[in-house]
């Protein structure tokens, strides 16, 4: 056996010993757990930039984009989201132990349903830092152990954090190896963290597709995926314009490297000759490149014509694809075949199309007369999320405290045999 598989394997049987312990666990230690890794994170936000910085200097010499460098980044804002997520998350219901549809069954025992933790939780992912904060959080208020690969090049502010969460630990009496974040870079660890089915539960991959398309071929530990945010937002023949400009110049341009971020704009031929000039003023005053189509690029000047390519694209920077649409069912039929779906809006006041938009399209997050960006377990409700899934089945869109965990039935009696 290789050192790295040897390691990993250690890793996993610390963490399955500690998930144990964890589901065993009061709700009071596991959120005295969070609030301690939230003053942690405050207290040694001075070690976390610098740790931080390590990370952004090399990526700059290795040559990181604009949008990736962004991801990148821990400011003091972002350490206050990430210290301020730990103690919204710690505020919110334990989902562990939760008892639902205790039913009365004719032989006269009652049957419900438990909630219960998955177990173990692998989660890799790439460039964001505050992801080792928000899936830990995550991880030990639903009950779980985790096991925590990020991306070579925030190692050093992974580090970082994952100092501050096992202290944060230690505080409450909870096991320091619920929480492990992999300290080699070596790409090999995936590879064995990925077949660590004796030990992990399920797997969350967060990043680029090849990292996911690695990950559902190899892998024996089930999978939550993420695919791409290919995001759409169709502008309807009966959209307010200002209401429109507002809402699809927030979705591309609040922030450009994430995955809600809209990357097509799809605008409803009937209104395009008035509204694509005004949309076209407003992304231009934020440095936005725009790639239409042949009918959006004989309305407005000033468009780069879009190559097939672009109506695939996750940007994940400051360009945005544009096409005219012949109405509500060519704008659903596009993103049927180009959308991921991850989330997509429409722009109207007409009910009956705003309500048939949200019945047929079929993403995890389908939104009327709002940002794509509020795609977000925070903005959900949720505290924060792991990821968001764009699978269909366990758990789809945000996944938050329920989507770690599972239900198992429950049955209980007096005395009851089965006749």
């Amino acid at each position: 056996m290789s050192e790295i598989n040897a390691t990993m394997r250690g890793i996993g049987q610390t963490a399955r010993a500690a998930s144990r312990r964890l589901a065993a666990s009061e709700a009071g230690a596991r959120n005295a757990a969070l609030r301690a890794i939230a003053e942690r994170l405050r207290d040694d936000r001075a070690a976390l930039e610098t740790a931080n910085e390590k990370d952004l200097a090399a990526g700059r010499g290795n040559g990181l984009d604009a949008a990736l460098l962004d991801r990148l980044t821990l400011t003091d804002a972002r350490i206050d989201a990430m210290a301020d997520g730990l103690e919204q998350i710690a505020a919110l219901p334990d989902p562990v132990g939760a008892v639902s549809h205790l039913d009365p069954m004719p032989s006269g025992i009652r049957v419900g349903r438990m909630r219960v933790p998955l177990g173990v939780v692998g989660i890799i992912y790439e460039s964001r830092p505050n992801v080792t904060a928000d899936a830990a959080a995550l991880c030990l208020k639903s009950g779980n152990a985790c096991v925590l690969r990020g991306g070579s090049e925030a190692l050093h502010s992974n580090q970082a954090i994952a100092a501050c969460i096992a202290a944060g630990l230690a505080d409450a009496g909870l096991p320091e190896t619920a929480v492990q974040v992999v300290r080699t870079t070596d790409r090999a660890a995936v590879g064995a963290m990925i077949t660590l089915d004796e030990y992990i539960d399920v797997l969350v991959p967060r990043g680029g597709k090849g990292l996911i398309e690695r990950i559902m071929r190899e892998a024996t530990v089930p999978m939550i995926k993420h695919l791409d945010g290919v995001c759409h937002c169709y502008v309807d023949a009966d959209a307010d314009p200002a209401m429109a400009e507002r809402v699809v110049v927030n979705a591309k341009t609040q922030r450009y490297g994430t995955c809600n971020t809209l990357e097509t704009l799809l605008v409803d031929a009937s209104v395009a000759a008035s509204l694509l000039p005004r949309f076209k003023a407003a992304f231009d005053a934020h440095g936005v490149e725009l790639r239409g189509c042949e009918r959006s690029r004989a309305l407005v000047d000033g468009l780069t014509a879009a190559e097939p390519a672009d109506w695939d694209a996750e940007y994940l920077a400051p360009i945005l694809a544009v096409a005219v649409v012949d109405g509500l069912d060519a704008a659903i039929e596009h993103i049927d075949r180009h959308g991921s779906g991850h989330t997509d809006a429409i722009v109207t006041r007409d009910h009956a199309r705003a309500q048939r938009f949200l019945r047929e399209v079929d993403s995890s997050s389908v939104m009327v007369n709002a940002s794509t960006r509020f795609a977000d377990g925070f903005e959900y409700g949720l505290g924060a999320e792991i990821g968001i899934s764009t699978d269909k089945l366990h758990a789809r869109g945000p996944v938050g405290l329920e989507g770690l965990t599972t239900q198992k039935y429950i049955v209980l009696g007096e005395g009851h045999v089965r006749e």
